[in-house]
């Protein structure tokens, strides 16, 4: 195997026998074939669009099986079987298609035409012969510039597949999904062409996140600062994880008047500021941090839980009887969850002991979204010119375990006290309960949400450049970045397509990242590896 899509790769140059986030090498096999299977069905998938061919089937399972490779979502070499075998066979049934409407059909390339084994094993050893080190004649550039256009693709295809599960979609998406991938095969293409590729899937990006926006906010509400408690109350309890808010709220109304009580974990705690989800009386709380605490905190947790589509962690034996996934998530040994019936979940719940006793604990706040912020937005404005409001920090993305992530709260808590933080995804947990106090009633720490919720930063970032009329790298505002895994590449990618420069990254630059390219981002945008908080503080506020 050889895998480099994460923060956390092996001695941060790939990994190459098992992975760092606890993937074996089958699993790694497999979702490289299925990758390239999936090339194969995109071949077709833009032929057919020349011809009027748009299949909805075809989008919808692209960016489900892409999502699936993502890090630390799925790990069920079974699951990887299915997807596999129906990709192949979705491709022919396209294939038919696009030769009735007289379309090209008669593609040469290897995933157009390619037959996966019939058993597990035989796909093994077929995955072993497509992954990225498998073209030994590419040029590395060539290669780092594909890598990062695919792992930008596995990111906008977890937000369109977040989307359509909303009802939210726009083929505009699905279109640049499949040429992305066909264009990955071809050999005519310059370094400046791939360049291109790369800034228009942040662009597509943009799309992608606007639809799981306008899913999220129509089906719930825009949402609105809320205490959320970190404590616990006595009573039967399930523990939710992830992002799918469908999920979650399915299992609100399957759990409703049954004396359970529903709590969050990780990127979960911003559902409580949408008011869609917030009536529900036995939402009560937030239990743990981050996903980088799992291991322990699902292990203390007395009730059953549900990993939506999401990271996953690999979690242990002697709990995995406690913990059902749903969507894209997958585990070996672990019940999943389909088509939302979530009984299997509710009975385990009643089987385990519970909380014995109310567990009074902090509270923290979420809700502070674009329409949220953009209410006060005067005020803010009105506070800056003032001088109140001297500078803003959007501190947001991945969580992980490895070390260096301490950076990001020792710089929350060394920002001064005339200056705000906005944050959003699970790096978040770094900080979260944080008092940093307020300015001028205004919080000066922001709770957007979800990494899904990028959308609402990159909003209210354009809303302050209009509202001051000045361009978006000459606000007072700054980028402090953290990532982990493929969605933040296609949010990194966003940025980028939106001129963003002077972008802190870290803990460690992306291993995919070829030297020639990483001059390429540090010359256009000026994109650079976080320093030490001071230092960092420094160069933002110029003293």
């Amino acid at each position: 195997m050889f895998c480099y899509q994460c923060e956390q790769t092996a001695k941060g140059e790939g990994c190459t026998k098992v992975g760092v986030c606890g993937k074996e090498s089958d699993v790694a096999s497999l979702q490289d074939l299925l990758i390239y299977a999936l090339k194969g069905l995109s071949l077709y998938a833009v032929e057919g669009r020349k011809v009027g061919v748009v299949d909805s089937e075809i989008n919808d399972f692209t960016c489900k099986a892409m999502f699936s490779t993502l890090t630390n979502v799925n790990f069920d070499p079974d699951r990887f079987v299915q997807l596999i075998q129906r990709c192949a066979a979705l491709r022919e049934n396209l294939k038919e298609k696009v030769k009735a409407g007289r379309g090209k059909i008669n593609l040469q390339e290897g995933p157009a035409t390619f037959t996966p084994a019939a058993r597990l094993e035989g796909l093994v050893k077929q995955g072993e012969t497509v992954g990225i080190k498998s073209d030994v004649t590419i040029d590395p550039d060539i290669l780092s510039l594909q890598q990062i256009l695919i792992f930008g693709i596995k990111g906008v295809a977890a937000y369109a597949d977040h989307a359509q599960i909303l009802g939210q979609q726009d083929d505009k998406v699905y279109a640049f999904i499949h040429e992305g991938l066909a264009a990955t095969l071809r050999k005519d293409l310059s370094l400046s062409d791939w360049v291109g590729l790369v800034l228009k899937c942040g662009e597509i990006n943009l799309r992608a996140m606007e639809l799981l926006d306008a899913g999220n906010t129509g089906a719930y509400g825009h949402p609105v600062p809320t205490k959320v408690p970190l404590g616990a109350k006595q009573g039967k309890a399930i523990l939710v994880s992830g992002h799918d808010l469908k999920d979650l709220e399915e299992l609100l109304k399957q759990t409703e008047a049954k004396a359970i009580y529903v709590y969050t974990h990780g990127e979960m705690l911003p559902a409580h500021g949408y008011p869609g989800l917030k009536k529900y009386s036995h939402f009560y709380g937030h239990y743990g941090t981050a996903w980088q605490n799992q291991t322990r905190e699902f292990a203390d947790f007395p009730g059953a839980i549900l990993m939506t589509t999401n990271c996953l962690q690999k979690p242990r034996d002697s709990y995995k009887g406690n913990i059902f996934t749903s969507g894209t998530v997958g585990w070996p040994g672990v019940t999943h969850i389909s088509g939302r019936s979530f009984k299997p979940v509710i009975d385990k719940a009643f089987a385990m002991p519970g909380f014995q006793e109310d567990k009074n604990g902090r509270s923290v706040m979420v809700g502070f979204a674009r329409n949220t912020v953009m209410g006060v937005a005067e005020k803010v404005i009105e506070a800056v010119k003032g001088k109140a409001i001297r500078h803003f920090f959007l501190v947001g993305g991945c969580d992980g375990a490895k070390a260096g992530r301490n950076y990001y709260t020792e710089f929350v808590e060394k920002v001064p006290k005339d200056c705000m933080v906005l944050t959003l995804a699970c790096g978040k947990f770094r900080f979260f309960d944080k008092d940093l106090g307020d300015i001028g009633g205004i919080p000066r720490l922001l709770d957007v949400g979800q990494c899904n919720d990028a959308y609402s930063a990159v909003q209210i970032a354009l809303a302050l450049s209009k509202a001051f009329n000045v361009g978006i790298n000459e606000l007072p505002l700054s980028f402090v970045l953290s990532w982990y895994e493929q969605k933040a590449v296609a949010i990194l990618l966003t940025l980028l397509y939106l001129g963003v420069k002077n972008i802190k990254l870290g803990p460690t630059l992306p291993a995919f990242v070829s030297p020639n390219v990483l001059k390429v981002l540090v010359d256009n945008f000026n994109i650079q590896p976080i320093s030490t908080a001071d230092q960092d503080l420094k160069a933002a506020l110029g003293n």
